[in-house]
């Protein structure tokens, strides 16, 4: 009797939780065809075509738990770009980080600007200098980062200005197909015509010079003359510019454009020359690459340069909080004797508080020793499994930052015109995994927290997808 009792309520409780999931699920639904239909109506979607809007309408990610997402229509994917922007750093659904910043919020949440601060801030800036390479310790904070490029291009006029080293110094180098942000300052600096292409006039005082591509470079040149070519584009611009006038060179370690553009082991060595040189405040731009995305805790580290200023953002709050930060070394900081510039949410401590969490897992859980492992493997992986693909041309990345570049021709390197690699990104989220076709490459770029089957799994998938798309079209499968 005892026993069928026990059963009984045993049953009746699992038949109530089925039904609770039924009621919320439906719930969702329900809510998720209200969301999609005030999204349609009132948002403005980035970089996003209408036509293609009309014709596929918004993704509405409805809830996350570590690397899987699921959308308003029920679907659960496994995420391959961390929140698209690369900033999910540690997936969905931390409990540490969220607990951090209630804490923080009950404490002091905001503490204002100017000569104010908080504790929170205070022990980032801290803990920034001791994991930023060489003598990097100046800190100020920002809330993303295309404040962050704004900031560095101020820290470097103002110090060349101030100090009296360069006191008409206001000119930008950077390079083809960069992308340092879209706030004014960051896009005159950017070559990346997504969101380049907007009206002018821009800032004055930027130009452009070859990227070091490898993969396939505009004039089909073997990968070290191509790369001394870049040096040389770049002195003679700076010739070209005038030296007094030119304050700071920016770039990116390893370049988003066309999927993780990993220059030749020199080449940044020879740009520190030159900068030198010439007294130009050297500018690294680690929004994407910082905090452990390219297998280092930045990827500076792996350039064997130090520069002068270093961007970071992005996986820095993880995707918790916005938060930017620009690090910098003490001469420069002390040679700009009032620094012009503010940002209401500067060293924000609820974003200072995530950000402490975050690097306090990334150590404990050691995520950054887990992205350059399991990079390799997984990139040698994807080698194994589609790398001998027709249309397969390129697989490259460092650490859990990976990009496929597909040609339409292994022999001449050529890029596909047509929507090829859009039409496989897309197969591969209708197959469950997502990825981000950026040009002629597709990136991928997951949470650290992603383990060895996730990584696996994102192979299976896009291997199927690439075979899938290919077959269709008559251009060969695996």
């Amino acid at each position: 009797m005892a026993h069928s009792v026990v059963s009984y309520r045993c049953g009746l409780k699992t038949k109530v939780k089925l039904e609770a999931r039924r009621f919320m699920n439906t719930q969702m639904l329900r809510n998720s065809a209200h969301d999609a239909e005030a999204s349609a109506r009132h948002l403005i979607f980035p970089l996003v075509p209408r036509e293609d809007m009309d014709a596929h309408g918004p993704s509405i990610l409805m809830s996350g738990s570590g690397v899987r997402v699921t959308d308003q229509h029920g679907t659960t994917l496994l995420d391959m770009m961390s929140a698209t922007t690369r900033a999910g750093s540690l997936g969905y659904g931390n409990r540490e980080i969220a607990q951090a910043m209630y804490d923080q919020a009950v404490t002091m949440h905001y503490s204002g600007a100017g000569r104010n601060t908080n504790a929170a801030a205070a022990e980032l800036a801290r803990k920034l200098a001791e994991i930023t390479p060489g003598r990097l310790n100046r800190v100020t904070f920002t809330s993303g980062g295309s404040e962050a490029t704004e900031t560095a291009l101020k820290i470097a006029k103002q110090y060349l200005q101030q100090s009296g080293r360069k006191p008409r110094a206001f000119k930008v180098i950077s390079r083809w197909s960069a992308y340092h942000g879209a706030t004014m300052g960051a896009l005159s600096c950017t070559d990346w015509l997504a969101v380049r292409d907007v009206p002018d006039p821009r800032v004055p005082g930027h130009s452009f010079v070859a990227n070091p591509m490898r993969y396939r470079n505009p004039y089909g040149l073997d990968e070290e003359t191509y790369s001394d070519i870049c040096i040389a584009h770049l002195e003679r611009q700076i010739l070209l510019e005038d030296p007094e006038l030119v304050a700071a060179f920016i770039g990116e370690p390893f370049q988003q454009a066309n999927g993780v553009q990993i220059p030749m082991p020199s080449y940044w060595k020879k740009v520190r020359a030159l900068c030198d040189k010439y007294g130009i405040v050297l500018i690294m731009d680690e929004v994407i690459t910082g905090f452990g995305r390219a297998g280092t805790w930045f990827a500076t580290e792996q350039l064997g340069i130090e520069p002068d200023i270093l961007n970071m953002a992005k996986s820095m709050g993880a995707g918790y909080a916005p938060i930017g930060a620009v690090v910098t070394r003490d001469e420069i900081a002390e040679g700009i004797s009032h620094f012009r510039h503010v940002h209401t949410y500067s060293g924000h401590a609820i974003c200072c508080a995530a950000s402490l969490k975050v690097i306090e897992i990334m150590e404990r859980e050691k995520l950054v020793e887990n992205s350059d492992v399991l990079g390799r493997e997984w990139q040698q992986g994807m080698k194994d499994a589609f790398g001998d693909h027709p249309i397969v041309g390129d697989i490259r990345g460092r650490g859990f930052w990976q990009a496929v570049d597909f040609t339409a021709d292994k022999a001449s390197r050529a890029a596909f015109t047509d929507d090829t690699v859009v039409a496989i990104a897309r197969r591969a989220r209708e197959l469950g995994v997502i990825v981000g076709p950026i040009g002629t490459a597709i990136e991928i770029a997951p949470a650290l927290i992603a383990t060895r089957d996730d990584l696996a799994l994102c192979t299976r998938l896009l291997r199927q997808a690439i075979s899938e798309v290919a077959l269709e079209r008559g251009l060969g499968r695996v």
